[in-house]
């Protein structure tokens, strides 16, 4: 059991990674209210594994976490979108969680994948998905709206099993984005710290029970049912006993720091694509000191474009030995991390074959924008040049 002292320093150094965002929806004084939504149930499964049920393995775990945070933080609200065996529409999720005005949104969910040896947790937050890999699993958490009556209507025409449907997410301007990124991280970091488990990082996809809420939110795959051990890991006591308790502990860093910090009118810093699928070493979890200086952080004048290959806790060398050949590979220090970006360009249609060729290696890669050598939305920067 971490004692008040490295608790407080844990809370302390999170404060400092969220230092440069703006807690967007919490007014201090009123509880503080978390909604747990279990994933699937009644007529819909979700994955399945001999007799083990994805339905039944996130509720019991929606009801333990819930239990936790009602005994370790008196005075928090707890809601459920569901608190036994029904099905509930996405809609009504989102429905749930907006109508009680909550301050976050957790839904459960456990995995499976073609690959039985695969393993782990990662946590998702809404976006654009940058992988195959993580459009399969938003296709698969999707395919619930299919059990629901006039779907088409109620999803504006969307099918979860059309690529092209998701189009629609690469639109989302998310307010919640970098506070749903920052819950995440922390999720992961205790899934690997104190649950043990295979750490998959924090990766954006278009999950339409993310889309609709007004808070931050995330959607957490607790392990894969695909996976024979961790099946009969995520149905064991011990499993979700280590897996609740995981959970709660990020979230109980994540409320204090956002009620500790919630009046700080302070700009975000960079959009919610710079801390997805980070590559995490496997060190100590501590934050990194920054360096004094890195001489391939030269600053350039005006706008230029980059493509961030990763984000690691520890550095690396850049040579091109260590990043697939590709050349030439900066770094720069970000939020007790190192960012990893390849090339420097002035045309954007010139970063995008950059990229291209990066994402033959990296396929989670992706373009950013510098300006006076500071990080800014891409977008901005694009809709600068339209104008």
């Amino acid at each position: 059991m971490e004692s008040k002292r490295w608790l407080f320093l844990r809370v302390f150094l999170f404060t400092l990674f969220v230092g440069h965002v703006t807690f967007a929806g919490y007014s201090q004084g009123k509880a503080f209210t978390v909604v747990i939504d279990a994933g699937h149930g009644g007529q819909d499964p979700g994955a399945v594994y001999r007799n083990i049920r994805e339905k039944d393995v996130v509720l019991r775990l929606a009801l333990k976490l819930g239990s936790y945070i009602k005994q370790n933080m008196p005075g928090t609200k707890v809601i459920y979108t569901r608190d036994r065996d029904v099905f509930i529409p996405l809609h009504r999720r989102a429905a749930i969680a907006n109508s009680s005005k909550a301050d976050l949104f957790i839904s459960l969910h456990a995995n499976y994948c073609s690959t039985p040896s695969i393993s782990g947790t990662e946590t998702f937050v809404l976006g654009l998905h940058r992988s195959k890999e993580n459009l399969e699993v938003a296709k698969k958490e999707n395919a619930v709206i299919l059990m629901e009556e006039d779907y088409t209507t109620r999803y504006e025409g969307f099918d979860p099993n059309l690529p092209e449907s998701y189009i629609m997410f690469e639109m989302v301007q998310d307010e919640y984005l970098n506070q749903s990124i920052m819950i995440g991280a922390l999720m992961q970091e205790q899934f690997k710290n104190r649950a043990a488990r295979k750490d998959r990082g924090v990766k954006q996809a278009g999950f339409l029970v993310l889309r609709k809420i007004g808070m931050p939110g995330i959607l957490v795959e607790a392990g894969f049912l695909s996976n024979s051990n961790e099946a009969q890991y995520l149905n064991s006591e011990r499993g979700q006993t280590s897996l609740a308790t995981a959970i709660c502990q990020a979230f109980k860093l994540y409320k204090s720091a956002v009620e500790t910090r919630s009046d700080f009118r302070l700009v975000a810093q960079g959009r919610a694509e710079e801390n997805v699928n980070p590559v995490v070493s496997e060190g100590e979890g501590e934050v990194a000191e920054e360096p004094k200086a890195i001489p391939e952080q030269a600053v350039d004048e005006g706008i230029y474009f980059s493509v961030q290959l990763a984000v690691t806790s520890s550095r690396t060398d850049p040579t091109p030995a260590n990043f697939k050949g590709l050349q030439p590979v900066y770094v720069i220090p970000y939020n007790g991390r190192y960012k990893y970006l390849y090339a420097r360009e002035r045309s954007y249609r010139e970063i995008q074959k950059k990229n291209a060729e990066a994402r033959r290696f990296y396929p989670d890669a992706f373009v950013v924008a510098f300006k006076n050598g500071k990080q800014v939305p891409l977008k901005s920067v694009l809709n600068q040049e339209k104008r």
